[in-house]
């Protein structure tokens, strides 16, 4: 199967109105609506590095696709569309059918369309591209975090990397009866962009957000060095999942959820004068979390005035 037949067959889908130009072409085209900003991400995902080697293939097409999307999220965007630039060994149809199919279960259910990208041979490399809309001058960013804010994050930390060991040894089916690293494992493999939640955040007064996927300590230590701040955060209101204490010790649970990564749930900073209630419409499927607040010192401490190590995951 070659190149344009193997895209044909698995990656050729309609695409929206104000998409000019779709697959097909040497470029994309898309429109831009008055007033909005265009704003990007990009992701690339290794095998062997960020997943494991023999992964279902319709897991990785969701989980893929889902890790992108959270960076809009984190700005408060409104999906558009997306590219995608896919490394392959070789062009196994079964693989490629269950990749496919993950990845256009969550693509089809934000209605996000696949606009364009690139196949070629080599290891398995995914390089996810995508596109949201958000209003002039209102996406959230990392540097707007004040003193006295007040730091938030949405669902529970650390499940995801309370999954990894479980991901890595192989040892998913010897769990199957086990309730609690099921629940786990499904956060690992199919994270949940809070995009709702980004868009609610932009419109009513957040003043710094971002997602969470190196660890809660190292990611909220770049908006702190963005706003020129420090942090304290109360360990004991750090939200840990049921099923990662049912697995984990309490000081596991807790280092899972201060360095784990993979969580993609949205850290962000609020105003203190400002009393955060959230819509019914995002209460009934999330909740946030007052884990501390921005001090006008440098570095993170906890409320015993400990210095708390900030360190996130690097590539290099």
């Amino acid at each position: 199967m070659g190149e344009f037949e193997l895209i044909a067959r698995y990656f050729n889908r309609n695409v929206p109105d104000d998409t000019l130009i779709g697959i097909g072409d040497d470029c994309a085209l898309f429109t831009i609506p008055d007033g909005m900003q265009l704003a990007q991400s990009m992701d690339t995902l290794v095998e062997g590095i960020h997943f494991p080697e023999n992964i279902d293939p319709q897991l990785l097409g969701y989980r893929s696709l889902a890790v992108s999307i959270s960076d809009l999220a984190a700005m408060g965007a409104k999906p558009h569309s997306f590219t995608l630039g896919l490394t392959l060994p070789d062009s196994n149809e079964q693989w490629l059918r269950g990749f496919s199919d993950g990845l256009f279960s969550l693509a089809d259910s934000l209605s996000i369309p696949l606009i364009g990208g690139d196949t070629t041979r080599g290891p398995l490399t995914i390089t996810i591209q995508v596109q949201g809309t958000v209003p002039q001058d209102t996406a959230l960013r990392r540097n707007g975090a004040k003193a006295g804010d007040q730091i938030y994050v949405s669902g529970y930390l650390g499940d995801a990397a309370g999954a990894l060991p479980y991901v890595l040894s192989r040892e998913e089916q010897k769990a199957e009866n086990n309730a609690h690293i099921q629940a786990l494992l499904q956060r690992y493999y199919k994270p949940t962009p809070r995009l709702a939640l980004g868009r609610w955040l932009r419109e009513n007064g957040a003043t710094a957000a971002l997602d969470i996927s190196d660890g809660l300590l190292g990611d909220l230590n770049h908006i702190l060095s963005a706003s020129h701040k420090g942090a304290e955060l109360n360990l004991q209101t750090i939200p840990c999942s049921p099923n990662l204490t049912a697995l984990y010790t309490t000081t596991q649970a807790k280092d899972l959820a201060l360095q784990g990564g993979d969580d993609y749930e949205l850290c962000f900073t609020w105003p203190k004068e400002n009393n955060l209630i959230l819509p019914s419409f995002l209460s009934d499927s999330i909740f946030v979390t007052m884990i501390g607040s921005i001090t006008e010192q440098k570095g993170i401490r906890d409320t015993q005035q400990h210095s708390l190590d900030a360190c996130a995951y690097t590539h290099f």
